[in-house]
């Protein structure tokens, strides 16, 4: 083998694998397996530190080198583990000097290992201001939904987050070398191309002319009149511009699906995460979407058992789910992450937390059931996945009969499962 990269986390870290990848292997390192981390929450760091030493023990002839977001907030945690070779920081991840350095310093490693502290190679990420554009030409030709990443880093400082002390401050990839990786994408044959970021809806104002994220995406469907089908990942809905209103309402190539980055429906909740919405806006954005895009479905990340949530407020954000006519639900069970001030504040008991993100399931269960009920008989444009699933536009999946992957259907929808569309 050359280099196996292990993805934990968001659609930015796939994205960045692939960039990994591509550099690793470049600086001409073997046998070596890469995990790209995630800090989002506590149980996100402990499943990467256990399949670590899952891969270990399989392989014990590998060497493993950690990245990532949990790599950059706690690398001493990953050093100190007799299996981790290397910990490389979040912005060095994509760079190659980083991978040849790694290369070196592995290559010398003394037969009885190195010490905590000269594994680590992770600088300061808040130091970090400007973003370099990185063209990914080795996606598997075909691949039916690709990513490019247009944004990293968070500038805002909400009081549950780790993310923006593991990708630092914002910034943004210029809008021609967004536009030429979606042509070079596209031309290559991937039929659905996702803009991701960390906090996707600050794109811009760090680039010559401000530009924002609605009109990034109105640049990229202009210029790039052969792609099939363009999607955004999760944004803050308070920081929508009018440019990526209006694209929703006509640009048919831009898919009716937003993830809103919501935590919860109550206001004294939102002002203690230091959200910048409150709970009247999340559901006017909501409303208004829907008056330009009708058939639009809304995702949203919740944040169950938050410090200080009462029952009743809890149930504001239960509530959130039909006020906001949510499909899609990411259920975070609240986990303390050091050093954030949430940390600090009066928790709530964990059988709380873990009930209460039950009910959230449960709620965004049943509200993906009657989407799928309302979709029965549609005909639906479908990007067919593997030979047995797909995707419409509004991101429900579909069982499928033997199709090829890659392409796009007008299939009619028969019935449902509860959890997928089907097509007889």
């Amino acid at each position: 083998m050359a280099v196996e990269v292990v993805t934990f986390g968001c659609r930015l870290n796939a994205f960045e694998s692939e960039l990994i990848r591509r550099e690793a292997e470049g600086a001409g390192l073997t046998d070596t397996i890469v995990v790209n981390s995630c800090a989002v929450t506590n149980e996100a760091v402990a499943q990467a530190r256990q399949q670590i030493r899952k891969l270990k023990r399989a392989r014990p002839e590998v060497r493993i080198i950690v990245t990532g977001c949990a790599a950059q907030t706690e690398p001493a945690t990953f050093a100190a583990m007799a299996e981790v070779d290397r910990v490389i920081g979040n912005d060095d991840k994509t760079r190659g000097d980083a991978w040849h350095a790694a290369k070196d310093a592995l290559d010398a490693l003394p037969s009885f290992g190195l010490d905590t502290e000269q594994k680590i190679a992770v600088a300061d990420i808040m130091a970090v201001r400007d973003m370099a554009p990185h063209l990914v030409d080795g996606y598997q030709s075909g691949l039916p939904r690709v990513f490019v990443q247009v944004q990293n880093g968070c500038d805002h400082r909400c009081t549950f987050c780790i993310i923006p002390y593991g990708r630092g401050n914002s910034r943004s990839v210029p809008v021609g070398a967004v536009v030429e990786q979606v042509r070079r994408l596209a031309e290559r044959g991937h039929a659905e191309i996702v803009l991701t970021g960390v906090d996707l809806t600050s794109y811009g104002p760090d680039l010559p002319g401000a530009p924002k994220l609605g009109s990034l995406i109105k640049k990229v469907l202009r210029h790039v009149p052969e792609l099939q089908r363009l999607r955004i990942s999760s944004i803050d809905s308070i920081e929508a511009d009018r440019d990526l209103l209006d694209a929703l309402a006509t640009e048919e190539r831009l898919m009716p699906h937003l993830h809103l980055s919501l935590q919860a429906g109550d206001d004294l909740i939102l002002k203690r995460m230091k959200r910048r919405h409150a709970r009247a806006d999340a559901i006017a954005f909501c409303e208004e979407v829907r008056r330009l895009r009708p058939d639009i479905a809304f995702g949203a990340d919740l944040i169950a058992g938050f410090p200080t949530e009462t029952d009743d407020m809890f149930q504001r954000s239960l509530d959130l789910v039909e006020d906001c006519g949510l499909t899609f639900l990411h259920v975070f069970p609240y986990s303390p992450r050091p050093g954030t001030p949430a940390a600090r504040m009066p928790q709530l008991d964990g059988r709380v937390i873990r009930e209460r993100a039950a009910r959230l399931r449960a709620a965004g269960e049943a509200a993906l059931r009657r989407r799928l009920a309302a979709e029965v008989g549609t005909t639906r444009s479908v990007l067919i996945e593997s030979p047995t699933q797909g995707r419409t536009e509004h991101f429900l999946p579909v069982a499928i009969g033997d199709e090829t992957p890659g392409t796009v259907r007008r299939l009619t929808m028969a019935g449902h499962d509860g959890a997928r569309l089907a097509v007889y």
